[in-house]
């Protein structure tokens, strides 16, 4: 009972079960069918409902894991719009998809950042766009990563933004920075897809415009929520910070403005825009930070997308409308199955039901095809031409500027050597006066101190000679005093003895009291002379005394006399040696100075005379520069009025040019007129330098010369209206030339003299020549010598890969097919790697011999102005290059369908024809220019006829294994009847007509044609077709000899005649 019970439950969970997978089943199916329509290699925008059956399969299974295990199996590596179609639908998945959608792209982020490095480093416009947009797309997922409040689509509120912001200025200022970088990656993508625009109406509305510039709508959400995140988070910063700080983020957001802006009114003025998006127009100035009133003047942009989308995003899926026939299977069903047999009426007239045949379809949408492509390609030619334009000028900008730079360099460098060597001088001058200064200051210090101490010495003796006088006076009045006393004292003596003598002699004569009062009064005069003698006695001891003490002052002051005189002796022995070397040093300083002096008169009198001999050489340089520019002046106006007078010269008739070389030669005076410019500027700045006028002036005579004689030469050529324009306006040139350098004669209106008018009429010619010149000649002269190693380096990469691609078609060939099929193939396919190898060793001669040409005819000039020179050779070279190139790998595509039974042997035939024809091209290009003599050219000759062998042999090796293959119907009329063989006549008649018919409308197509490549290359109409119309096989836009050989022509075929039968009998 209980089995009984769960039974039904068992069953219900196995249906339960079986609805899931299945419904998982569809869910995958239908996941997968939208993912591999919105993500192709074709060049078409993203249907917007295949996006949305992905975006919602992402909230289906709450994530991008299905998404991601399909996508990972494109080859984004292998086509550049595979891989901007991904960036297109995964950046729709991010905006729109379900939240874990960020998390599942981030495990791939890696893989993102390989593709865009991969697409950045290879030359294709889609791979530079898939680079920025690989990069964009990183940066969005990083940031929303970081910060998860802000969701992918960036619908945030103010609040959220506040939140996610914090309270920190340092978050505030790294968050501020970070959506910087994000608005800066949107918008360098944007830039970038509408510089690769044309942003007219007509490109836009094509499906190539449209596929780039779909993802814009989402770049132009995501740009009007980051502006405004940004006003926001500047104006929280200025409330904070300093606004001198903030100068870098307001100096980037002005920036950014003003880009954004350019690219919201450039994207809101096309057509494809204006049904998808409604784009909101930011304000004229951008908002004042600095006042934190301005925030609420600041309106949020709102981007609005139309609910519809009109008929062509339809929710079915099965209303995709599919080709009617592939292009690349057309072929296949007629060989792999009998072709049906249809009544040859039916044929002619139509269907009996009134239906429309297979062919009308498909010859319908071939001509829709080749609508397409025409209006395609003129997009693509026009959209050349301006990016060329562009490109000239600005190589044209940039190498004037590195001109000038190099000019104000060189300048630079002599006035930095001239003032180096007028410094080391003026150093090596004052060097020498400081040294002079330094000697002479210290003799005169010397010399100072010298005779301070000499006066120092001079006192001391002085006052020494003055205290030895006084001693020796001294010493005088001693001695003398000394004398005195001696003196005296024997004067004491003798009186004594006389008194003596006396008293004796009085004692006998006179009487007692005589004697008595004689003796008393002799005894008193005694006693008086004893007192005296007494007193000169004390005065005799106090003299010797001091006679003693003064004999020892003498001897004290004897000895310092001695010592003092020595030390004055020594003293002024030191003078006399310092007074001798003051005396020397002082000598030589005069001499020095006299001849410093001498010398300093010397020099400002050849100073004076170099002046005056400077000014008079100055005046005769300015007379001489003067003298020689009016000579110039003469000449370059002989040369003009030569110009001018072989245009009435009727020998000049017969001489022609072609327009491209007058608009090299207009081009030329055009840059010769700026350096005449340039040069009359330098000389009225500087009178005493004409040179660079001079040789500007030289070399604009000649190139305008050039360019008069050249345009009247294309003026025998051009039509009436355009030849009388042209003359008129070479004849201009001359009169204006004449006049500008009439002024320049004059001192009076040599100031004035401006040679505007001259380049205007240049430039009318100029465009009268671009005018002229046939279409097609739009490279630059200066890029032709590039472009001959281009298409000769990619016509050797062609040769290589055919000849691996044959390699590859033999070893497939082989385990494929067998018997008769196997040895046609295998003898088809050698004679085709024959053919690439002699094409090899061709490519190789014609290189060896293009640069024995080159080097042994540019002489002094570059390879590059070789190459411009000779302009119509070197555009011969390049075509023949191509020519062999094109034709290689056609004849590889053409031998892989008849190996795989896919396509016609009249294809291989017939390229083969075209290889021959592009090899004599390219032989007879080389041989122009090369010597005679030349064994290369020999060698080239050589490799030329085994080309011509090998393509011949490609040809019999074609029909051979044509005829082993094809079996041929036999004839069998036993039969019929005389009413039916006349049927099968007559319908073999309207066949034949029919087929007739088909060949003479393919012959004038194939003539269409053939002019129509003649009008893009360049070459006359008179010079394909003569007399009847006949069309030569070398179709080649270039002229390489003189006298050609003209190679066999296809001639029609006369027509079969129809039979005098009498008419069909209608019976009842």
């Amino acid at each position: 009972m209980s089995s009984m019970r769960h039974g039904p439950t068992r069953v219900k969970s196995r249906r339960a079960e079986v609805n899931l997978g299945a419904e998982k089943e569809h869910f995958d199916k239908q996941q997968l069918s939208s993912i591999s329509k919105a993500i192709n290699s074709s060049e078409m925008p993203v249907k917007e409902k295949h996006a949305r059956r992905i975006i919602l399969g992402t909230h289906r299974e709450k994530g991008a894991y299905t998404f991601w295990s399909y996508a990972l199996g494109f080859p984004l590596a292998s086509s550049s719009i595979l891989s901007w179609k991904f960036c297109h639908v995964l950046h729709k998945v991010l905006r729109d998809g379900h939240r874990n959608v960020l998390q599942d792209c981030m495990r791939h982020h890696s893989s993102l950042v390989e593709i865009g490095k991969l697409w950045r480093d290879l030359h294709d416009k889609y791979g530079q766009l898939v680079a920025l947009y690989t990069k964009l797309l990183c940066t969005k997922m990083e940031f929303h990563v970081k910060h998860a409040e802000i969701p992918p689509n960036l619908e945030a509120t103010d609040e959220v933004l506040e939140r996610t912001a914090g309270s920190d200025i340092n978050n505030v200022f790294q968050l501020t920075v970070e959506v910087f970088d994000y608005l800066d990656a949107e918008l360098r993508l944007a830039e970038t897809v509408i510089r690769q625009l044309n942003t007219s109406i007509a490109i836009s509305t094509l499906s190539s415009g449209q596929c780039r510039l779909a993802p814009l709508i989402q770049v132009v959400q995501d740009c009007s929520h980051l502006y405004h995140f940004t006003v926001k988070l500047l104006f929280k910063l200025h409330a904070c910070l300093p606004a001198d700080t903030l100068q870098g983020h307001r100096d980037r957001f002005h920036d950014q403005f003003h880009s954004l802006k350019t690219f919201f009114n450039k994207a809101r003025d096309m057509q494809y825009f204006k049904r998808l998006i409604q784009i909101p127009k930011l304000p004229d100035s951008p908002p004042n930070f600095l006042h934190a009133a301005s925030l609420a003047k600041h309106v949020k942009p709102v981007v609005v997308i139309p609910d519809e989308y009109g008929p062509d995003q339809q929710e079915d899926d099965d209303d995709d409308p599919e080709p009617l026939i592939e292009v690349s299977d057309v072929s296949t069903p007629s060989l792999q199955a009998p072709p049906q047999q249809f009544d040859i009426f039916d044929q002619t007239f139509g269907p009996p039901n009134g239906g429309f045949d297979d062919r009308d379809l498909q010859i319908e949408s071939y001509k829709q095809d080749l609508e397409l492509l025409r209006a395609e390609l003129e997009k693509i030619k026009a959209e050349a031409q301006r990016y060329i334009t562009q490109l000239k000028s600005q190589i044209n900008s940039l190498e004037a500027e590195l001109e000038e730079q190099r000019a104000q360099k060189q300048r630079a460098l002599v006035e930095n050597e001239q003032l180096r060597m007028e410094l080391e001088a003026t150093r090596r001058r004052n060097a020498e006066h400081e040294s002079t200064q330094a000697v002479f200051v210290e003799a005169e210090s010397r010399a100072q101190a010298t005779e301070q101490r000499y006066n120092k010495l001079k006192e001391k003796h002085t006052e020494l000679v003055a205290s030895h006088a006084e001693l020796l006076r001294r010493s005088a009045d001693t001695v003398r005093m000394l004398s005195a006393t001696q003196q005296t004292q024997e004067e004491v003596e003798r009186t004594k003895l006389q008194l003596a003598f006396e008293v004796d002699r009085i004692k006998a004569d006179m009487k007692l009291d005589e004697k008595k009062f004689e003796m008393e009064k002799l005894r008193r005069e005694l006693e008086e002379k004893m007192a005296e003698v007494m007193s000169i006695k004390g005065t005799l001891k106090d003299s010797e005394k001091t006679s003693d003490q003064m004999n020892s002052s003498v001897t004290a002051l004897q000895a310092e006399k001695e010592r003092l005189m020595r030390s004055v002796s020594e003293k002024e022995a030191e003078l006399s040696s310092v007074r001798q070397a003051a005396q020397v040093h002082q000598s030589s300083l005069q001499h020095e100075r006299e001849r410093s002096s001498k010398e300093l008169g010397e020099l400002q009198g050849k100073l004076q005379e170099k002046t005056s001999l400077e000014e008079q050489l100055k005046q005769k340089l300015l007379q001489d520069q003067f003298a020689m520019l009016q000579g110039t002046v003469a000449e370059a106006e002989n040369i003009i009025q030569d110009a001018v007078a072989k245009l009435d010269d009727p020998l000049h008739i017969r001489c022609t040019s072609s327009p491209d070389y007058l608009v090299s030669r207009a081009e030329a005076t055009l840059g010769s007129i700026d350096k005449v410019k340039r040069g009359h500027a330098d000389y009225l700045s500087n009178l005493g330098d004409a040179g660079g006028l001079l040789r500007a002036l030289t070399q604009f005579s000649h190139l305008a010369a050039d360019t008069i004689i050249n345009g009247s030469a294309t003026a025998h050529m051009a039509p009436t209206d355009h030849a009388d324009r042209l003359t008129e306006n070479c004849r201009g040139c001359a009169t204006q030339s004449l006049e500008f350098f009439k002024d320049l004669k004059a001192k009076n209106t040599l100031q004035k003299a401006d040679p505007a008018s001259v380049r205007v009429i240049v430039q009318k010619i100029l465009h009268l020549g671009q005018e002229l010149r046939p279409k097609g000649m739009d490279i630059r002269q200066d890029e032709l010598g590039d472009l001959v190693d281009k298409e000769m380096a990619a016509t050797s990469a062609a040769i290589e890969e055919a000849v691996r691609r044959i390699d590859e078609m033999m070893d497939q060939a082989r385990k494929d097919t067998s018997g008769v099929k196997l040895e046609v193939n295998e003898r088809i396919l050698n004679s085709c790697t024959d053919l690439m190898k002699a094409i090899r060793l061709l490519i190789i001669s014609s290189t060896d011999l293009q640069k024995e040409i080159v080097e042994g005819s540019r002489g002094a000039a570059t390879i590059k102005e070789f190459y411009a020179r000779n302009s119509r050779w070197t555009e011969g070279l390049i075509s023949a290059a191509k020519a062999v190139g094109w034709g290689a790998t056609e004849m590889v595509d053409s031998a892989d369908k008849v190996v795989l039974h896919t396509g016609k042997y009249e294809e291989l035939i017939v390229c083969s024809h075209e290889i021959a024809a592009s090899t004599a091209q390219l032989v007879a290009a080389s041989k122009v220019k090369a010597d005679r003599n030349s064994k290369k050219l020999s060698v080239l000759q050589q490799a030329s006829r085994h080309v011509n062998e090998m393509a011949a042999n490609v040809v019999a090796s074609t029909r051979t294994g044509q005829e082993h293959l094809e079996e041929k119907e036999t004839m069998d009329f036993s039969g019929l009847s005389v009413i039916k063989l006349r049927k099968e006549e007559m319908e073999s008649q309207v066949k034949l007509l029919e087929l007739e018919s088909q060949l003479e409308n393919e012959r004038l197509r194939l003539g269409e044609l053939r002019k129509k490549h003649y009008e893009l290359a360049g070459v006359p109409l008179e010079a394909v077709s003569e007399g009847s119309g006949e069309t030569t096989l070398m179709d080649h836009p270039v002229t390489v000899s003189p006298n050609p050989s003209k190679p066999a022509v296809f001639k029609k075929p006369a027509l079969a005649q129809k039979p005098n039968v009498p008419p069909k009998t209608m019976f009842k």
